[in-house]
């Protein structure tokens, strides 16, 4: 594990995956990811004649022809071995030395009275004498790393460390699969008609059901400082006519009718049939997506703007669906557009 380059220990396993298929590299589906970076590895370094000119791997080959030799590390460490060894003798030697001229100047000091030698004279002797041994036996307690490419290797490696683990962690817990089908899923027309008629449903609760005081909810130590008011819905009033005549109506015109039409003027199957040059009964969608935002357009501007009842409904339910839902007549009109302009991508992308 320690030979292995950590550019690819930096890498997820897709990333690994990805790099094998480019290498040519065969029968590593059933490897986990420290033995396909073993195996990347070893193969890299077979094959780097031909694999170095692929821009994919220069970080790969730069790294590893960056790296000391064995050979260059092992004399370094001799070399500094033996300066070590001499440093640690000569102190000794030098400290004898001084012992004894420090008692024969002590000695001269005191028979010679007369001409007594300065103190600023010996001092600064004894610190120039002193400061190298000092600062040797402090460098030899200190390990230094032998230069500094040595420390950026440790920091890239310990980073690759924690990424892989990250990584590893990621995919256990299955949020990248689950992220990927949440895609997948609101990726299509469906996904968004079903967004455009949840906006304008909850606008239309907020008018017909609305919320009213139930109880107060009193202070929880630790969590609420205050009495918290709590509102619910009014579940009476769906046994009254003022909560069906709107949300009747707003059926009618943004999901019903346009169903109806949608799967009867369905222009996917006559599409699909052209396209595959045989009898089919399997159009692309049950409900054609863009005859269902063109039906939904054409019924709201007569409902709500030209006043059409369909002989059901008065003008006081018309200007409640109205205003409750979100824009208003604008609004559907805007829903509408939006679903078509996205019916009409999506057959584009088919072709």
């Amino acid at each position: 594990m320690a030979d292995v380059s950590s550019w690819l220990r930096g890498q997820r396993k897709y990333e690994l995956v990805e790099l094998a298929q480019s290498a040519g590299l065969k029968d590593y589906e059933h490897l986990k990811k420290i033995d396909l970076e073993i195996v990347l590895d070893q193969y890299l370094r077979e094959n780097e004649v031909t694999l170095s000119k692929h821009s994919v791997f220069n970080p790969f080959y730069t790294r590893h022809r960056s790296g000391a030799s064995p050979t260059k590390r092992d004399s370094g460490a001799m070399t500094s071995g033996v300066v070590a060894v001499e440093l640690e003798t000569k102190p000794v030697r030098s400290r004898t030395r001084r012992a004894t001229k420090a008692a024969e100047e002590v000695e001269v000091a005191q028979t010679d009275d007369s001409s007594p030698e300065p103190n600023e004279n010996r001092y600064p002797t004894a610190v120039a004498t002193r400061t190298p041994r000092q600062s040797l036996s402090l460098s030899n307690a200190i390990p230094l790393p032998p230069s500094p490419a040595v420390v950026a290797d440790v920091i890239d490696q310990s980073t690759a460390e924690l990424r892989s683990r990250m990584g590893d962690v990621w995919e256990d817990v299955g949020l990248r699969e689950r992220a990927e089908s949440l895609r997948d899923y609101l990726s299509s027309v469906v996904s968004i008609e079903t967004a455009i008629l949840a906006i304008e449903a909850n606008g239309l609760r907020s008018e017909v059901l609305p919320l009213r005081y139930a109880f107060t909810m009193p202070p929880v130590s630790g969590l609420t400082s205050s009495a918290m008011a709590v509102h619910l819905p009014d579940l009476f009033v769906v046994l009254t006519s003022s909560f069906w005549s709107p949300v009747i109506l707003w059926s009618i015109t943004s999901l019903f009718a346009p169903l109806l039409f949608g799967y009867f003027f369905n222009l996917t199957l006559r599409a699909r049939q052209a396209h595959s040059g045989q009898q089919t009964h399997q159009p692309t969608h049950r409900v054609d997506p863009l005859t269902f935002n063109i039906t939904k357009a054409l019924i709201s501007y007569l409902v709500y703007s030209q006043r059409f009842r369909l002989g059901l409904f008065v003008d006081e339910t018309i200007d409640r669906t109205q205003a409750a839902i979100p824009g208003g007549l604008h609004g559907l009109l805007i829903g509408a557009a939006i679903g078509g302009l996205t019916s009409l991508y999506e057959a584009i992308l088919k072709k």
